[in-house]
């Protein structure tokens, strides 16, 4: 391994690699072994302030780059990811508990973004439009906003930092990354060691590690950044977007937040393919994705049959080292989040849901809990799970199922099945999401289409054209090449 890619303690502070000024350190734990990987002295304000003005200088100079450069730099950052392959993977495991699967799929995310974005600069365009005043030429200019800020979250933290990275580069933007304490290296560290190897400007790139509750309100409200992209809970996204358009700078916001995705199975549904969508959709990465399953609602005339090939199918499922591909389900992220879904098992049993399957927690492995006659007003239905745990609710009927799914403030991703492809597009597009699959799992990110939520569940989208959008924006210049007549 290069030696670079070992000195995780060090920070993309102003252009260099160095200690945050901090007087703490925070440890950076493997949540499956409990192994202390590295330890980070954290940024101060002074850092932050520090880093984004040095973004503020670099950007002037990337942004004036030829999009062909900016290009190229991208596909050697695609090149580096090819060639790094296994040591990315490698630290998705150890600090994020991903298993080896999980890890390879964000990997591919990753990678397939970059390459995404490795087009956007020649697709940045702007327009001529026409003038009702005699003499005057509209031009329409796309430009670069400045510098982005972008808080990650430890999820999937290499994929949802590189998807607001990636695309804000691309177009000629300088970004500031601060990274979930917890993935630090995944969700920041790694990319600057790789888009600095990739020939990127120093200053262009910056990585602020530091709690929230030190320097998080200031990396939103601060006078330098255009945009925030955030990733994260709806509490907190809703008070970046509170900082971000109510303090003394008004700046735009990206924000993907929670998600209580349903999963409809339809009366004329394919079963046993319904089964193993759910499984996936539900148990991938322990069910911490914000648009994993929250909520599986079936058809009173098939419910008995999907309970039982469901259960039987999870049960299949193995617990345990995320290092080995068959494994399917690896550790909870942290003793918080470990301490939430405990309580949630037991406010399920309190509130009468019917246990199907459960099991033993060990250490910070959680293993598949699953509960039927779950009904719309218990906690299991309401809320954002993030965890290997599902209800399973009952529908009378299709416009029941409809109800049921959209009974919720989320709507970030959804999914129906139905053995009529026209009836499941026709139940999607009513239901109240930014993102709806039919005869899948709401578990899909595609590098050119739009993602992103309704309701609670977020602001803009990102990915291909969309990205273009959120990233850059436009000025109109007029150019009067004739006198024009004032009325006095």
């Amino acid at each position: 391994m290069n030696e670079c890619y070992r000195n995780f303690h060090l920070q993309l502070l102003t252009g260099e690699w160095r200690e945050g000024s901090g007087e703490n350190s925070r440890p950076v734990v493997n949540p499956y072994s409990g192994e202390t990987l590295l330890s980070i002295r954290s940024a101060t304000t002074g850092d932050l302030d520090a880093t984004y003005q040095k973004a503020a200088e670099a950007q002037k100079a990337w942004a004036d780059t030829p999009p062909a450069e900016r290009s190229a730099l991208m596909l050697r950052v695609v090149s580096i990811f090819d060639e790094r392959k296994e040591e990315i993977i490698d630290w998705l495991i150890q600090e994020s508990g991903s298993t080896r699967l999980k890890a390879t799929i964000e990997w591919g995310s990753a990678r397939a973004i970059t390459l995404e974005a490795a087009s956007m600069p020649a697709r940045a365009h702007g327009a001529t439009m026409s003038s009702d005043i005699p003499g005057k030429e509209n031009l329409v200019y796309r430009k670069p906003l400045g510098v982005v800020g972008v808080i990650s979250p430890w999820n999937f933290p290499l994929h949802l930092s590189q998807r607001s990275v990636a695309p804000a580069i691309a177009l000629g933007n300088a970004v500031v990354i601060k990274p979930a304490s917890d993935t630090p290296v995944t969700g920041g560290l790694l990319l600057g060691r790789i888009f600095e190897e990739a020939g990127l400007p120093a200053g262009v790139l910056g990585v602020v590690i530091g709690p929230g509750s030190a320097i998080g309100d200031d990396f939103v409200s601060h006078s330098i950044p255009s945009l925030i992209s955030f990733t994260g809970s709806t509490p907190v996204g809703k008070n970046i977007g509170k900082i971000a358009t109510g303090g003394r700078y008004l700046k735009k916001v990206a924000l993907e937040l929670g998600g209580n995705s349903p999963f409809v199975v339809l009366d004329d549904a394919d079963v046993e393919q319904a089964v193993k969508a759910a499984v996936f959709g539900k148990f991938l990465h322990q069910g911490q994705i914000c648009m994993a399953i929250n909520r599986i609602i079936v058809d009173a005339t098939i419910y008995d049959r999907f309970v039982d090939r469901f259960v039987a199918h999870v049960r299949t499922l193995k617990v345990g080292n995320p290092d080995l591909m068959e494994t399917s389900i690896g550790p909870i992220i942290n003793k918080s989040q470990l301490e939430g879904l405990q309580k949630k098992i037991a406010k399920a049993k309190e509130q009468g849901a019917k246990v199907l399957l459960e099991g033993e927690i060990r250490g910070q492995m959680v293993p598949p809990h699953v509960f039927g006659d779950v009904t719309p007003d218990m906690e299991l239905s309401s809320g954002e799970i993030f965890g290997p745990l599902v209800g399973i609710q009952k529908a009378r009927d299709e416009q029941h199922a409809l109800e049921l799914a959209n009974a919720t403030e989320f709507g970030l991703s959804s999914a129906v099945f139905s053995g009529d492809p026209d009836r499941g597009l026709k139940f999607a597009r009513k239901i109240r999401a930014g993102m709806a699959h039919v005869n899948d799992m709401p578990v899909n990110d595609e590098a050119h289409m739009p993602f992103g939520g309704e309701k609670n569940s977020g602001l803009g989208r990102f990915n291909g054209d969309w990205a273009i959008e959120e990233f850059s924006t436009v000025q109109w210049v007029s150019v009067q090449r004739s006198p024009r007549q004032y009325p006095f």
